[in-house]
């Protein structure tokens, strides 16, 4: 699977974004996914910096715009991510780029 190490080497909470284009937009049907260590249980997660509920599998589907995060046991929140409910975005992957990489880049609207 995937899993994100920190330089310490230990395990973090990640939110895992499909489809994994940035920015995320909701009529996309945006996806998030909770993984880390201690994810397994139920995750806890937030909406705009405020408590949002908790899903048992760690998986949601978003409905709304705003900004994500979520919180794993032992391993803390996640990155943020915003989903947007910009009419027109230019996309890039969600993934690390580094100078050299070949990029495609969407333009949706």
């Amino acid at each position: 699977g995937w899993c994100p190490l920190s330089p310490t080497g230990a395990q973090t909470t990640q939110l895992l974004v499909e489809p994994p284009w940035r920015p995320a937009v909701l009529w996309d049907r945006v996806t998030l996914t909770c993984q880390g260590l201690g994810t397994t249980g139920a995750t806890t997660w937030y909406k705009d910096g405020r408590r949002w509920g908790q899903q048992g599998p760690g998986r949601v589907t978003i409905t709304e715009s705003g900004t994500y995060t979520c919180d794993g046991p032992g391993t803390g929140h996640s990155p943020p991510v915003t989903v947007s409910d910009d009419p027109l975005v230019l996309q890039v992957p969600a993934r690390a780029l580094v100078e050299g990489d070949t990029l495609t880049l969407r333009c949706r609207g």
